[in-house]
């Protein structure tokens, strides 16, 4: 709704970019507290968290110039321009997952500890993420009659202008902060390390294939399950479900050997 926070003579301040900032800024403070909490050294939380920005940021572009790569073909120096928005979650995730697994291995932390740390934390992060989508307008919905579309008119916007769309962005804002909110409480119950992370990939996973219906910023269409076109990121959700039942399965069984 308002993509340019300020300016301050030639430099312009994206309000998506200043969100995303806000994101990380929550998500790591929070998973330092609960690190300290559970006896792991908070700096090295931090740390995590650095390797883990940059690997968001580069898997998340790159992800996004794959699945537009049309777009990306004819406007080349817009791969660079990530304040403008077009961050794929799912390609940050990815690539902030392997580069995690590497640091951890490197420093001999536990992986499914630190896990249950930052999950509830990536929920966070996302809820305000998706702020910044919806202040740039990417992301939007696809037209709707409904009271609460969302109509953007400025020029600036990276949404179709002068028409009612879904409020997609908030939709999953609102979605990821209930994550959040139900992995925070759940946290202290937890049965086995690992649990609070693969509810979170599960939960998340369900929350996306459903907003997915409703996006209209690009063509959903990646593959057909039943006459159904389902999206890249839907596609991508069906085997990050199926993979978190799966090994919420395997670490449950594994605890109960172990007890």
């Amino acid at each position: 709704m308002h993509p340019v926070l300020f300016k301050l003579g030639p430099l312009t301040i994206h309000t998506y970019g200043a969100l995303v900032a806000s994101a990380f800024l929550a998500g790591i403070f929070l998973a330092m507290r609960q690190a300290k909490r559970e006896g792991l050294d908070p700096e090295q939380i931090l740390d995590l968290g650095m390797y883990i920005l940059a690997a968001a940021i580069i898997g998340s572009r790159i992800f996004e110039v794959a699945v537009e790569y049309r777009y990306y073909t004819a406007h080349p120096l817009e791969i660079v321009m990530i304040w403008k928005g077009g961050l794929v979650f799912y390609g940050g995730f990815i690539g902030a997952l392997f580069t995690g697994i590497w640091y951890l291995n490197r420093h001999s932390l536990p992986l499914w500890k630190v896990g249950d740390i930052l999950a509830p934390s990536i929920a966070l992060g996302q809820s305000i993420g998706r702020l910044g989508c919806f202040s740039a307008g990417c992301c939007y919905g696809k037209p709707t009659d409904l009271p609460w579309g969302v109509t953007f008119t400025d020029p600036d916007s990276l949404a179709v202008l002068g028409v009612p769309v879904h409020p997609t962005q908030i939709y999953e804002s609102a979605g990821a902060f209930c994550i959040f909110i139900g992995l925070y409480i759940f946290k202290d119950r937890k049965k086995f390390d690992g649990q609070v992370f693969w509810l979170y990939v599960l939960c998340y996973s369900v929350l996306r294939f459903v907003i997915e219906f409703w996006r209209g910023d690009v063509s959903r269409g990646f593959m057909n399950v039943g006459g159904f076109n389902l999206s890249t990121s839907q596609t991508v959700g069906i085997f990050a479900f199926v993979t978190a039942v799966v090994m919420l399965s395997k670490l449950k069984k594994t605890a109960i050997r172990a007890k």
